[in-house]
Formats: C-alpha cells, sequence, structure tokens
C-alpha cells in the first residue's frame, strides 16, 4: 500500500468569508492549484459588511499580483490605486519632525559595509545633510514624482521598489473576477452550522441559513475578527499583545482630494495615537489608531475630521481590535488567514502583506491528504515569527521617541518592550548595526530609516569606515547625494505618469 493511500486526500478547498482576505486566498489557489483538479468553493454572505480599512500596500504585492497573473494596468484602474514609494512618520520623535520610510536602500553600499555606517561618522558636518538625503524614493517621494525602478542593477534607479495604494472595497470585487474566471464557485448565503468530525475533530461541512450542506477537506477562515471556525469552532486561542501595542480602535473617513497626487502614505502621530493619510485616483482615505485607555472616541473622530484636506465622502465608521494573533492559524483543518488569523495595527501597511504570506505558505505546504501535523507545524511557526517580527517593528516606532506630552507617549517611551526588540535596540544604539533576519519582513534599511528617523543615533559606527580617508569619503556623499537628487528630478510628475498611463489604457 502506498504511503497515501488509505488517506482522505485534500480534493476539496471552502474558503468561508470574501472580503481581501477570502478573495485573495481563492485567486491565490485556483490560479497555482487550480490545474490539480483542486475544487475551490468561497461562501460569503452580502449581508455582512466587510472592514475595507486597510489600503496601503507594501512592495510584496506586486510580487503576489505577478505571480497570480494579475496585470497592473488593469488592477490600478479597477481599483483606483496610485503608486507607493514609502510611507511618511510625522510627529514621530518629536513635534513637528518628519521622516519617509523609503522602499529602498540608503545609498550605496561600500567594501560590505552598510551605508549609514559612513553616514553616522560625518553626521552634522556641512554639506553631509539628513540620510534620507542618500534614498532615491524619498527624494522623489518629497518631490512628487514617480517612475518604474530599473532592471540595471548598476544603476541608481535600481535601487527601490513600490507598492500600491488602492480602494480595498474595489479590490475584492477585482480579485473576485480573477478567482472565478479560473473556477472558483462562489455561494451567497450565511452558514449557521459547522459539523465536526466525532473522531478526529476536523471540520466536516457547513450548513448555510437556507440548508444546503457545503462539505470540505481543508477549510480557510477569512470570516474576520469573529473567526468563525478557528476561534469559535476549533478555539485555537489569541495572543493578546495590547500591553506593547495598546491601540484598540480606529475611526475611519473618506473626503475629497485637495493637494498633489503622493506618491507615499502618510501617518502622523498624535496625542494617543496617530492618523493616517491615503491618496487614491478618486478620493483620500483617513483613519486614526488610538487607544481608548488614553482617548475617547468622540476626541479621536475629532481630530480625525479636523484633519481632513477635503469634505467628507461619508459619514466615520468605527472599528474595535484587539492587537495580537491566534495561538495556532492552523488548527487540525483549518487555516485562519486575514482579520481572522489576527491583527497588527495599519501602521506599516502590513495586514495585506500578512495575508499573502499566509496564502504563499500554505500553497508551498499544501498538502495531499488530511493528515498533515508536519506541515500544520510548519506553518505555525513560520507565520507565528511572521507575526512577531512585524510586532516588534511596530512597536519600536512607539518606543523610539522622545515625546512626553502626554500619557499615552509616557507609557509608550517607558514601557517594558519584548526581549528580541530590546537586544535589536542595544546593537544598535551601540555600533549602528542591525542584526539581519534570515527570514522576516523589513529588512536592515527598514529599520535604519525609522531609528535615525526618530533620533535613535547610534554612540558609535562600524570600525572599518575609519580605514578610508575623511576627504575621501566625504568626496563620495556629495557626488551621491547630487546623483540622487538629478536621478529623482528625472523621474516623471506622480499625477501625470498615471494620466498618461490611464489614457494608454483607454486607448488600447
Amino acid at each position: 500500500m502506498g504511503a497515501n493511500e488509505g488517506k482522505r486526500a485534500i480534493n476539496r478547498v471552502v474558503v468561508v468569508g470574501g472580503g481581501t482576505a477570502g478573495w485573495m486566498t481563492a485567486a491565490g489557489l485556483a490560479s497555482m492549484l487550480g490545474q490539480t483538479g483542486l475544487e475551490i468553493t468561497l461562501v460569503e454572505s452580502e449581508a455582512i459588511g466587510v472592514v475595507g480599512v486597510g489600503e496601503a500596500t507594501l512592495p510584496h504585492i506586486k510580487n503576489f499580483n505577478d505571480t497570480i497573473g494579475v496585470n497592473e494596468a488593469e488592477f490600478m484602474a479597477a481599483t483606483s490605486a496610485t503608486f507607493k514609494l514609502g510611507i511618511e512618520f510625522v510627529n514621530w520623535g518629536r513635534k513637528g519632525d518628519s521622516y519617509i520610510h523609503p522602499f529602498g536602500e540608503f545609498g550605496l553600499p561600500n567594501a560590505g559595509v552598510a551605508f549609514h555606517q559612513y553616514w553616522r561618522k560625518f553626521a552634522g558636518r556641512p554639506g553631509v545633510g539628513a540620510l534620507d538625503e542618500y534614498s532615491l524614493p524619498v527624494i522623489a517621494s518629497r518631490m512628487g514624482k514617480f517612475q518604474p525602478p530599473s532592471e540595471d542593477p548598476r544603476s541608481v534607479m535600481s535601487t527601490y521598489r513600490y507598492a500600491y495604494q488602492f480602494d480595498a472595497l474595489q479590490y475584492a470585487p477585482f480579485m473576485r473576477t480573477h478567482a472565478e474566471a479560473r473556477g472558483v464557485t462562489r455561494m451567497e448565503g450565511k452558514v449557521v452550522d459547522v459539523t465536526l468530525e466525532p473522531e478526529s475533530g476536523r471540520v466536516s461541512a457547513l450548513t448555510m441559513d437556507d440548508g444546503r450542506v457545503v462539505e470540505g477537506d481543508l477549510f480557510v477562515d477569512c470570516t474576520g475578527f469573529f473567526g468563525l471556525l478557528i476561534e469559535k469552532t476549533l478555539s485555537a486561542g489569541y495572543d493578546d499583545w495590547s500591553e506593547w501595542l495598546p491601540a484598540d480602535r480606529a475611526v475611519a473617513v473618506p473626503c475629497e482630494s485637495d493637494g498633489p497626487l503622493l506618491p507615499y502614505t502618510r501617518a502622523t502621530a498624535h496625542e494617543a495615537g496617530w492618523s493616517w493619510r491615503i491618496p487614491l485616483q478618486h478620493r483620500t482615505g483617513n483613519g486614526h489608531v488610538y487607544s481608548s485607555q488614553f482617548l475617547s472616541d468622540d476626541a479621536a473622530c475629532d481630530t480625525l475630521l479636523d484633519g481632513l484636506e477635503g469634505e467628507r465622502l461619508a459619514d466615520p465608521r468605527f472599528l474595535r481590535f484587539v492587537t495580537g494573533k491566534r495561538r495556532k492559524l492552523w488548527s487540525r483543518n483549518v487555516v485562519a488567514i486575514g482579520l481572522s488569523g489576527g491583527f497588527l495595527e495599519p501602521l506599516e501597511s502590513t495586514s495585506i502583506y500578512l495575508i499573502q504570506e499566509g496564502i504563499t505558505k500554505l500553497l508551498e505546504l499544501f498538502p495531499a491528504n488530511q493528515d498533515c501535523d508536519v506541515e500544520v507545524a510548519e506553518y505555525n511557526r513560520w507565520m507565528d515569527l511572521q507575526f512577531e517580527r512585524v510586532r516588534d517593528f511596530l512597536i519600536l516606532h512607539y518606543h523610539a521617541t522622545e515625546r512626553d506630552d502626554s500619557d499615552f507617549w509616557n507609557h509608550m517611551r517607558t514601557m517594558n518592550v519584548p526581549d528580541s526588540l530590546a537586544e535589536r535596540l542595544e546593537l544598535f544604539t551601540a555600533h549602528g548595526h542591525v542584526s539581519a533576519y534570515d527570514h522576516g519582513l523589513f529588512l536592515v534599511p527598514s529599520w535604519v530609516a525609522v531609528l535615525i528617523g526618530q533620533r535613535v543615533l547610534p554612540s558609535s559606527f562600524d570600525a572599518r569606515v575609519s580605514g578610508q580617508a575623511d576627504a575621501e569619503v566625504l568626496r563620495h556623499l556629495a557626488g551621491l547625494k547630487g546623483h540622487m537628487e538629478k536621478a529623482a528630478g528625472s523621474m516623471e510628475d506622480h499625477a501625470a505618469y498615471l494620466t498618461r498611463n490611464n489614457m494608454m489604457r483607454a486607448a488600447a
């Protein structure tokens, strides 16, 4: 008898819940495994609303879209998308401060030494300038410019990547069209009962509100915070991280755009949280993330509405959450993807990244049958690591501050942080080194951007920097800064680039 004989094969996948997570999952499975004969059904109810808050992404989404065959021009037209070169952080280190976390490098490494080490030695000298003056995506963002990166690794135009800012409420229908074209079956209705196998405790079927029964071998829970299968049915448990990330509320509202169409998202720190500004082709998305321990809902809403750049287009919507993750994102034959698996506030636009990482890892480990304890263990180990490393990076923004103007900031500045973050901070403040992850979302330039952007300067620098003559290094810095500025200036205006490409789409 073969190794898989007598074991229940996984031939039917049922995705429970639509929205961004559900339709991304269905599209990913159908695009990569549809040719194997896998049956994919998505169950959703139009009566259940979607959160639709997250509209900003990281560059990884381009890889995901490309992998499953999404045409960029069609996607951008369908979702009113704009390009994104980074995230601007205002008032985080101190009130009045501003820096951009770019999707790219700072300068160029020299003799195997990170560029920021050279900058650190000469910071403050005449003409050296700020670190972000050596980042092409930062300079282009400040100029409102955009151009796709060069594929020539010798060009400074290859030192950055880009993401998208789009309407999440339009993205899910776009992905639905993509998924259904590849064989996904959609079933309208609400799940009223879940049947478990008596011996294994696995989910075997769902009963719909009209009496239909949907059977499956593997179920993907995309039911949002409710966690219908992963929590309400299987009681996977939840790791609450609010001791480090106490923001537990958000209020969101769209408004009319007024001003240039900028190629970056803005996160502005306030008394007890922060607000986002996301420029889309047809409007601007706005929201305020805050801690209810330190700020009332009315005050949070007033702060958001007072900061709108144009007339609001809808009533404010409130959202409640507890930052953290399920203890098991894959339990028995249920995989939780999206908000059902966990929530880390949208400070660094990681929500959709964590969705696609969950999908990608599921595809990589997709089991032949339900006897898949090895795959389940590896999936949970991997996703735990992803969530924890994003968590630490988000905590960094709050903790690395000099602000002492409110109880919230005093708490965040002085609180104990996870050991994994404390160790990284100690290493950086000593010598400017950021220990690189073998696996993890945010690479060294991202940590450098936030740390130096929020005034955390190393007390020393890499000793190898002193092996080169000061005059030579200063000459290199000046030349590089001028080259960066010239390259960014040659790029096209972001709004003009979008308009020209929209015209090309219309002509096509």
